[in-house]
């Protein structure tokens, strides 16, 4: 087996785990239950991010290009079309980040983890996903922490589909 898949598998396991976790997080009633739902809620994004990453190197291992130069989605298609190759995988992705799709509002989310704003200039800002909204502290009473949750739920899950749907594709090749 693949070391990617196994990787993928991997990430997408310790998203599961992190959002259990975030479950009981939310539901406790200890002091340092807002800090844990912050914790676990941004892990399940890097887990899912790294899980998106690890994808996109075991479809560069699958159409045979070097899966180690693959930083991203764009450089993926480089080295396919620098090989000659279309991937339907590739352009799925490709539709799916385009447009206003779970994919986009994933990698958004995580994105936001690694932008420090305070909760005026966040405020301020365009329409967001709830989980975007909540890493960036514009929900400091964590009053939509339920949708927070249910919403990544929902992109492990629509992941999870995509990628047992795409592996199953990718075998014909």
């Amino acid at each position: 087996m693949s070391v990617y898949i196994t990787r993928t598998n991997q990430k997408l396991y310790f998203a599961r785990l992190h959002l259990d976790q975030l479950k009981a997080a939310e539901s406790g009633s200890g002091w340092s239950k807002h800090a844990l739902i912050e914790s676990f809620n941004e892990s399940v994004l890097f887990h899912l991010t790294s899980a998106y990453q690890s994808f996109l190197c075991e479809i560069a291992e699958v159409y045979r290009v070097a899966p180690e130069k693959v930083d991203g989605l764009a450089s993926l298609g480089e080295l396919l079309d620098a090989q000659g190759l279309e991937a339907p995988e590739v352009k799925e992705l490709q539709q799916l980040r385009e447009s206003d799709s779970w994919l986009a509002k994933l990698l958004a989310a995580y994105k936001a983890c690694w932008i420090a704003e305070d909760r005026t200039h966040a405020e301020q800002g365009g329409h967001r996903s709830l989980s975007e909204i909540h890493v960036v502290q514009v929900n400091p009473d964590h009053a939509e922490d339920k949708e927070v949750i249910a919403q990544l739920e929902e992109w492990l899950d629509s992941f999870r589909g995509l990628i047992d749907r795409q592996r199953e594709s990718m075998k014909e090749w």
